[in-house]
């Protein structure tokens, strides 16, 4: 299995994500350039975290066009895992892959720290945790409040798309989401970032588990403990 972890002009978590993916957990990754026009050999898309065109527009907007979407939906449409953190998160709302938006933090501060989660671990994403595990994971954002109408969460509820709630809401978002992913449970979208979560030494290595669920359930790349 081998996963395109996507580069826009303004990424900045683009090396977390490959040191997760590719040195810590063993897969094969490369970079893709955001103007890149295939993904053929690849088996799953990675959408890092920054300030994708300096979010001059609004986070995402602009990065949904970019010539590499187009894959990435395709991808999505074929039942291929596609997973974005923070600004990745924002691009998949962008493109209609996930539903609802995300709006500046409620205190309208930027918020930079470790948080707590509360797992619905029914999903390919997040399966090798424990229903309604509490696991330490870092935010950095300016634009992480989650946000749909009221028709939109009952479907989110109904379909058991809501992957992660913040145990104490960081942000405002909407009943404490913090991730939710597509009916399909192939998309996965989510403001923390479980790439900077692999290691003790930097503070939790709960992320460890996301990424094994991820390559247990969409793969055959054996998991390095």
């Amino acid at each position: 299995m081998k996963f395109a972890v996507i580069v826009f002009p303004g990424s900045n978590c683009d090396v977390d994500l490959m040191y997760a993916i590719k040195d810590v957990m063993g897969a094969e990754a490369e970079y893709v350039w955001h103007d890149e026009t295939s993904l053929a050999g690849f088996d799953g898309v990675l959408l890092p975290g920054g300030f994708s065109y300096g979010d001059y527009l609004r986070c995402g907007a602009i990065a949904r066009f970019s010539n590499i979407m187009a894959e990435v939906i395709r991808f999505a449409e074929e039942g291929k895992p596609v997973f974005g953190t923070c600004n990745g998160f924002q691009i998949l709302t962008e493109a209609g892959l996930l539903p609802g938006v995300l709006r500046r933090n409620e205190s309208l501060h930027f918020i930079c720290k470790p948080v707590q989660l509360q797992v619905n671990n029914q999903t390919p994403f997040t399966s090798e945790y424990q229903q309604d595990e509490r696991i330490t994971i870092p935010v950095a954002h300016g634009e992480g409040n989650y946000y749909c109408d009221e028709q939109t969460y009952q479907e989110l509820e109904a379909n058991n798309q809501i992957v992660f709630r913040y145990v104490d809401n960081v942000n405002g978002s909407l009943h404490g989401i913090a991730g939710i992913c597509n009916k399909a449970g192939n998309v996965l979208g989510m403001m923390p970032h479980p790439e900077r979560a692999m290691e003790e030494l930097l503070g939790s290595k709960d992320g460890k588990k996301f990424f094994a669920s991820l390559l247990k359930n969409f793969g055959k790349v054996p998991v390095h403990e």
